[in-house]
């Protein structure tokens, strides 16, 4: 039989199988698949993280505190140095030699003579001022002198023109008398009338010669008097200033500061030294800006001095701004200071503005100078999401929120200016 033709099995058909798993393979399948998950949550993760956030920092770099309720005490506290509240520096009121009669730190009574300036100018300014006076006085006693004969002249011409005038009458009323009994002619008659006629022009002119004379030396003498007041005036002014040249204590005090040494020369309008009231001491604080417009004329303020408290009030605030803070003044109240207080002596303050009860308050921090307190970053999770709020009144520690956070609200109150105004960031390690 030809082998040739001989028919073929099935065993060319026939495929090998690969073995049954055994178990560490297994192992090994189960290993890789939940490090595939592994790999998915991590990206994952790296995913919500790069959408919650463009930008991530890390929480050591801010500051996160908590909204709470409670008590708002806006109060300040500040060092501040004692001043004089009266410590005038006194002047020469004109140039010349200084004569001391004081050192510095000397204790001096009301009136008491500090210094002697010797200007001769001006003591030969007063004695020829006064001179002069002299001069206007004795012609203003002179005008007064001619006056008075003016109006004895002008009194005996108009006496006189009286007498003429009463005369004048007696001879008319005679001729009348003696024309009606046919004694005398009507010329005679008619003479007397005319004599009476001038009598009464004469007494008329001698009258208004009177007042015009009176006038007119009423006036010289008025004009001569003012004269004199006015020289008066200017020897006034200047013995006031011979005798400022006595420079005197302006009150019970002590010495302060002398600025021109013992016997020599000072300008006119120098300083010569200063007097310091110990009386009345205040205490010069500096305050910020930020609180400078709270603070008011008479705000009751708690000032420590030798372990003790002392009631005092705010006497003044500057109007200027200077590197940010603006200076303020404390006095004691009711002028009760302690004693042995010394100028620049360091003191601390306390004033209490007000206290608002039971308000919602956060930390204060930079975030408040930031975008004029209108928005924080409230911490949500493991990212800061950029909130509008209201910020109120303000503390030296805390600020008051009026809207816009609650409660429990975490928000960060570091400086926020890294995070660029973005709506969302990441905070990790929070």
């Amino acid at each position: 039989m030809d082998t040739s033709r001989r028919i073929r099995d099935t065993s060319g058909q026939d495929q090998a199988m690969a073995a049954a798993p055994g178990p560490l393979r297994r192992r090994r399948m189960a290993l890789a698949a939940g490090g595939g998950i592994a790999l998915l949550a991590l990206i994952g993760w790296v995913a919500s993280g790069w959408l919650s956030g463009a930008r991530s920092f890390d929480s050591t770099r801010v500051r996160i505190a908590e909204v709470k309720r409670g008590d708002l005490v806006r109060d300040l506290s500040a060092d501040g140095r004692i001043i004089a509240a009266n410590s005038p520096t006194l002047y020469a009121i004109a140039a010349g030699t200084v004569s001391l009669q004081v050192v510095a730190g000397d204790k001096v009574r009301k009136d008491q003579i500090l210094a002697v300036i010797d200007s001769p100018e001006l003591r030969s300014k007063l004695v020829q001022e006064e001179s002069t006076l002299a001069g206007l006085q004795a012609e203003a006693s002179r005008s007064r002198l001619d006056a008075q004969i003016t109006r004895a002249n002008a009194r005996r011409a108009l006496d006189q023109a009286s007498v003429d005038r009463t005369a004048a009458m007696r001879d008319l009323e005679r001729y009348q008398r003696a024309f009606a009994g046919g004694a005398v002619p009507q010329n005679d008659l008619a003479r007397a009338q005319d004599l009476m006629k001038k009598a009464d022009i004469g007494l008329a002119a001698a009258r208004q010669d009177f007042q015009l004379q009176s006038a007119g030396a009423g006036l010289d003498a008025r004009n001569k008097q003012l004269q004199a007041q006015r020289q008066q005036a200017v020897v006034d002014e200047a013995r006031r200033q011979v005798d400022a040249l006595t420079i005197r204590a302006p009150f019970d005090g002590q010495v302060g500061q002398i600025q021109v040494p013992q016997g020599t020369s000072v300008i006119a309008n120098g300083a010569v030294l200063s007097v310091v009231d110990l009386a009345r001491f205040e205490i010069e604080i500096k305050v910020p800006e930020s609180f400078a417009r709270d603070l008011g004329i008479g705000m009751p303020a708690q000032i420590n001095a030798n372990n003790a408290q002392f009631a005092g009030e705010i006497a003044a605030v500057s109007p200027e701004v200077v590197n940010g803070e603006v200076t303020a003044r404390v006095r004691f109240a009711a002028g009760k200071q302690p004693p042995g207080l010394r100028q620049n002596q360091r003191l601390s303050v306390r004033i209490v503005m007000d206290t608002r009860r039971n308000v919602l308050m956060v930390e204060r921090g930079p975030f408040l100078e930031q975008d004029g307190g209108r928005f924080a970053y409230v911490v949500d999770g493991g990212s800061a999401v950029r909130r509008p709020i209201q910020a109120g009144a303000s503390s030296l520690s805390a600020v008051e929120i009026v809207s816009g956070l609650t409660a429990g609200d975490r928000i960060v109150v570091s400086g926020t200016d890294q995070f660029d105004n973005a709506d969302r960031v990441r905070i990790s390690g929070n």
